[in-house]
C-alpha cells in the first residue's frame, strides 16, 4: 500500500528563532499562514477563554484550568485549491498535545470542529493530525481522516498542550492540493504585509525581500536576531538579499513625508544529505522487507531526529515527496529500484533525493536433512549435514570452522550449519542446528512369560527403555513391551531402535508346566509334563535332580514323568528341566526365559 503525502510549510524553530516565533493564544488574533509561512510554537497559557466557559467542543473537554484551553496557539488559513488536505503536527514524543480544526471565517461562530484529537500520547508518537503519519506508522491513533476542500474555504486551527512539558511544535501541511497547486494551495492574500508572509528557506538559498512602494524615496533596513532590531549598514534600496535567520524590518520613507514600516520573519533550515545506500536483497520466504533498516545508511552521521527518510518507487515521487512506500514493504519475485528522499523536519523544501538502491529478490537456501542424529554402538562416527547439496553455488560454514556441506563427527553435541546463496554481492542465508546424541543398541535381558492359560502374557525386558519399539512375530511394532493373548508355541520377539541403531530378534517358547506334582497313585496330578508341548517340533524335555543327574527324558509322545528313576520312586525334592526343539532354521535350540524349576511332593 502506498501513502500519498507532500510536506509543506514545516519549520521547527529552535535557538534564536524562538524569540520571534509566531504564536497567538487567542482566536481573535490567530496567526495567518500560507504556503511559505514558517509555523512553530512554544505555547504559554491561553489568553482569553475562546469558548466562553463551555466545557466541551467536539472531542475536546475542559482541562485542569477549568477551560477547554490550557496552553493554546491559534492559526487561520484559506484554501487556494480544491482537493485533499491534511496536516501533521510534530512535537516531542514525551508530550501530550491536542487539536481542533474549525471551518469558519469568524472566531465568534466557531461551531463544532470538522477534525479533532483528544487522545493521550501513551504510545509516545511524534505526530498527530489529519491524513497520514509522515513516518509511515499506521498504528498512530492521533490521526483523523483527510479533508476534501474547495478553493476559498476559511479554517481556524487550535493547538493545545495538555502535558506539563512544553517544548514546542511544528505544522506540516500535506495532501493532493500541494501536488496540483504547489504555490497557491493555501491563499497568501490573507496576509497583509508590505514584505509579504514569513519565509521558510534552505541554507545557501538567497532570499530577496522586496519592499518596493510607488512613492518611496528611501528605504532603511533592520534585522532582529533576538536582541532587538539593529540597522543594516549600507542597505537603503527597495530590495534586500537575506542569507541568515532573523526578523527583518523595512522603513520606507514616502515622498509626502510619511513612512511604511513592515516586518517579516525569515528562517533557514539545513539541507540534508542522502548518503550512498548499498543494494540489498529480499530473501525468499520473507513476505516483507523492513525499509527502516536502510535509514542509518542514508543519514550517515546526521541527527535522525532532525530528518525524515522516505522511500519511493520512482525518482519523480521522491523529488516531489509523494507516494512514499510503507517502511514494512511487501516483497515480490522481482527486482526493484527504491528511490530515497531525506527531508528536513524543519522545512520539507530542504531535501535530497539523489540516492537509490536495488532491492533484489534472492532465493534463500533450502536445506533438507535430519536435525537429530545418533551415534550407534559400534559406529565411531556419523556424517551430518547436506550430503547432496541442492545447488553447487551455495557456500557452507559450520560453527566448527569447516566449509563443507556435510561433516563427519564422532562426538555428541550440537552443530550449526549455515548455507549462503550469494549473487552480485548480495546474499541470503539459512542456518540449521543438528543435535548429535549417542544411542545404545537394545539387548533383550529377559522375557517374562505368564503361562497359566492358553492366552498368555509376555513381557520383554531390555537394557534401554527409551526410543525403542517392540514386535511379536510379524505383527505391528508397538511402544509397549507387553504382549497379551499370546498363543502357546514358538515366537519371535524383535526390538527396534527408532534412532536407526539397528534391531535385535530372539526366539522364545511360550509353554506352561506344573509347578509341582504328587505321584501317589490317586489319579490326580500323578504325572508332570510340559503343557502344549505338541505345539513344538521334535520337543525333548530333559529332567535333572538337584545334583545335575539326568533322571528322565520326555518327548511329544510321552504321557509325562511319574517321579521314578529305573522303576524306583524318587524322593520329594526340587527338580529342573531343559526344553529343546527344532527351530525355524532347522537347528535344535534350547528354550530360554523359562523358569525351569518344579517340585515333586509325596
Amino acid at each position: 500500500m502506498k501513502h500519498k503525502g507532500i510536506w509543506i510549510c514545516l519549520t521547527f524553530m529552535l535557538g534564536i528563532s524562538r524569540a520571534f516565533a509566531q504564536v497567538a493564544p487567542d482566536c481573535g488574533n490567530a496567526v495567518p499562514i500560507c504556503n511559505s509561512t514558517p509555523i512553530n510554537g512554544g505555547t504559554q497559557g491561553f489568553g482569553v477563554d475562546d469558548f466562553n466557559g463551555a466545557r466541551k467542543t467536539g472531542c475536546l473537554e475542559a482541562t485542569t484550568t477549568g477551560a477547554i484551553e490550557s496552553n493554546s496557539a491559534w492559526y487561520r488559513f484559506r484554501t487556494g485549491a480544491s482537493g485533499q488536505l491534511g496536516f501533521n503536527i510534530g512535537f516531542d514524543d514525551s508530550e501530550d498535545w491536542d487539536f481542533a480544526l474549525y471551518k469558519t471565517n469568524d472566531c465568534n461562530a466557531l461551531g463544532e470542529p470538522v477534525r479533532c484529537n483528544f487522545f493521550d500520547n501513551k504510545d509516545e508518537d511524534s505526530f498527530m493530525g489529519v491524513g497520514e503519519d509522515p513516518t509511515g506508522s499506521v498504528a498512530n491513533l492521533q490521526y483523523e481522516d483527510w479533508l476534501q476542500v474547495e478553493a476559498g474555504e476559511d479554517y481556524y486551527l487550535m493547538i493545545n498542550n495538555f502535558s506539563n512539558n512544553n517544548s514546542g511544535f511544528s505544522i506540516q501541511f500535506s495532501g493532493s492540493i500541494f501536488v496540483t497547486n504547489p504555490y497557491d494551495a493555501l491563499d497568501c492574500s490573507i496576509i497583509s504585509n508590505l514584505l509579504g508572509p514569513p519565509v521558510a528557506a534552505c541554507e545557501n538559498d538567497i532570499i530577496t525581500l522586496d519592499a518596493s512602494a510607488a512613492t518611496a524615496v528611501n528605504y532603511d533596513w533592520f534585522q532582529d536576531v533576538g536582541s532587538g532590531f539593529q540597522a543594516i549598514v549600507g542597505e537603503h534600496g527597495s530590495l534586500l538579499e537575506v542569507v541568515s535567520n532573523g526578523t527583518y524590518r523595512v522603513n520606507a520613507a514616502l515622498s509626502d513625508g510619511s513612512s511604511i514600516v513592515s516586518d517579516v520573519q525569515v528562517s533557514f533550515s539545513a539541507n540534508p544529505v542522502a548518503f550512498p545506500v548499498a543494494d540489498d536483497s529480499s530473501c525468499s520466504g520473507a513476505t516483507t522487507y523492513d525499509l527502516s533498516q536502510k535509514d542509518i545508511e542514508v543519514l550517515g552521521t546526521q541527527d535522525p531526529s532532525a530528518f525524515i527518510v522516505s522511500y519511493h518507487t520512482t525518482l519523480a515521487d521522491a523529488v516531489n515527496g509523494i507516494d512514499f512506500l510503507p517502511k514494512s514493504l511487501e516483497t515480490d519475485n522481482s527486482s526493484q529500484t527504491i528511490y530515497v528522499r531525506v527531508t528536513s523536519l524543519s522545512n520539507p523544501k530542504c531535501y535530497d533525493a539523489s540516492k537509490y538502491f536495488q532491492l533484489t529478490n534472492l532465493e534463500s537456501p533450502v536445506m533438507d536433512f535430519d536435525t537429530e542424529v545418533f551415534l550407534c554402538n559400534g559406529n565411531p562416527s556419523i556424517v551430518i549435514g547436506e550430503t547432496t547439496p541442492p545447488d553447487p553455488n551455495y557456500t557452507y560454514l559450520w560453527d566448527t570452522g569447516e566449509t563443507s556441506s556435510s561433516l563427519e563427527v564422532s562426538q555428541e553435541g550440537t552443530y550449526l550449519l549455515t548455507a549462503t546463496n550469494s549473487q552480485g554481492g548480495l546474499s541470503c542465508s539459512d542456518s540449521r542446528t543438528i543435535v548429535v546424541a549417542r544411542s545404545v543398541t537394545p539387548v533383550i535381558t529377559n522375557v517374562l512369560i505368564e503361562d497359566l492359560q492358553a492366552n498368555n502374557k509376555v513381557t520383554v525386558l531390555t537394557n534401554v527403555t527409551e526410543n525403542i519399539e517392540f514386535q511379536l512375530d510379524e505383527g505391528d511394532f508397538q511402544t509397549s513391551n507387553v504382549f497379551v493373548d499370546v498363543l502357546p508355541g514358538p515366537h519371535t520377539i524383535t526390538i527396534n531402535d527408532i534412532n536407526g541403531c539397528g534391531m535385535v530378534s530372539e526366539e522364545i517358547v511360550v509353554v506352561g508346566f506344573q509347578k509341582f506334582f504328587t505321584p501317589n497313585g490317586d489319579g490326580k496330578n500323578d504325572y508332570w509334563n510340559i503343557l502344549e508341548i505338541s505345539e513344538l517340533e521334535n520337543p525333548i524335555v530333559s529332567i535333572y535332580d538337584r545334583f545335575g543327574k539326568l533322571v528322565k527324558v520326555l518327548n511329544a509322545n510321552t504321557i509325562g514323568w511319574d517321579g521314578t528313576y529305573n522303576g524306583k520312586a524318587l524322593p520329594s525334592s526340587d527338580y529342573w528341566f531343559k526344553l529343546s526343539y527344532t527351530d525355524s532354521s532347522g537347528e535344535r535350540s534350547f528354550a530360554k526365559y523359562i523358569n525351569n524349576h518344579f517340585s515333586l511332593k509325596r
